[in-house]
């Protein structure tokens, strides 16, 4: 009898590899990571320099140490630390967001198997960790040499916001998250190419729209929407991280249910919680219920059953 060998998943097959995903993601980034040295300066560099670095040279070594198939020339590695530098502020120490790396890689990533194995996305993770961590830093946001608070945390005290300056993005901020228009670019750029899914972020911004509109106590305030779209991370999220192959779900309806979930995940942490964002931790919990969203989503075997 032959055996077969049953590889993890996912099982989808495709003539383009992974490193030509993983690279044509890197390049959709490629204008929001411009943007963000430019609007933050050298440090921004430096910081996504020290992540890309930790992460490819935590997962070769400890893939080395383990004797298995070194995997850095699929390119992974390197797009979780640029991930995961965008979603850092300028003013973050280096030593911090090199830990931030290794935890992505090492503690997400590696642990559980290593890529295709991982049950949330390993930037966001890493970002979390460096929240909960040393949450001083990771809100300390600083612009044009001034220390201050982002516009969604100015929106949610009450105050306004010059609307164009957050869809430009010359913004307090992430390094990554502040321009809405390079990220719709990188974003409209992966959907043209087919590499990601439209329906996650179109039902995750969507769902994200109505529960604002409805709740935001200040009746259908479409400038009030516009500029909790642009603002925070809801883009990056909504394009380059709710849409990874690993941590979304299969089915084209569990999509569409995930999507929903993120929207109004989202939605209640920013109106409700403490912070002024939601996007990282929407994210995560959901990746935790992909297991139950394409459960409930599988679909029907062609045919019928027959009576017992």
């Amino acid at each position: 009898m032959e055996n077969y060998n049953v590889s993890s998943n996912p099982h989808d097959r495709d003539r383009i590899t992974t490193t030509e995903i993983m690279l044509t993601v890197i390049i959709a980034l490629l204008p929001a990571t411009f943007f963000g040295v430019y609007n933050f300066g050298y440090r921004a560099a430096i910081i996504i320099v020290v992540t890309v670095a930790s992460c490819v040279l935590t997962e070769f070594l400890y893939e080395k140490g383990m004797k298995k198939k070194i995997t850095i020339g699929d390119c992974s590695a390197f797009l979780t630390g640029l991930l995961l530098a965008l979603n850092l502020p300028s003013t973050i120490p280096y030593w911090m967001a090199a830990m931030g790396g290794i935890f992505a890689i090492l503690v997400v990533k590696q642990v559980f198997g290593g890529l295709g194995q991982n049950f949330m996305n390993p930037a966001l993770g890493a970002r979390c960790f460096l929240l909960v961590s040393f949450a001083k830093y990771m809100t300390d946001f600083t612009y044009d040499g001034v220390s201050g608070a982002t516009p969604l945390a100015i929106i949610k005290k009450g105050g306004d916001f010059d609307l164009y300056k957050m869809f430009l993005g010359s913004t307090a901020g992430t390094i990554g998250e502040t321009s809405a228009l390079c990220l719709l670019i990188g974003g409209l750029y992966l959907a043209a190419r087919k590499l990601i899914d439209i329906r996650i972020p179109l039902f995750y911004i969507g769902s994200f729209a109505v529960f604002i509109l409805i709740f935001n106590g200040n009746g259908f305030d479409y400038m009030y929407l516009a500029k909790q779209i642009c603002g925070g991370g809801l883009m990056l999220g909504a394009f380059f991280m709710a849409t990874d192959y690993v941590t979304s779900p299969i089915t084209k309806n569990g999509r569409i249910v995930f999507g929903i979930i993120l929207g109004f995940l989202t939605a209640i942490l920013r109106k409700y919680g403490a912070g002024a964002e939601g996007v990282s931790y929407a994210i995560i919990i959901s990746n935790i219920l992909v297991p139950l969203i394409e459960k409930v989503t599988q679909p029907t075997a062609f045919g019928w059953e027959g009576k017992k």
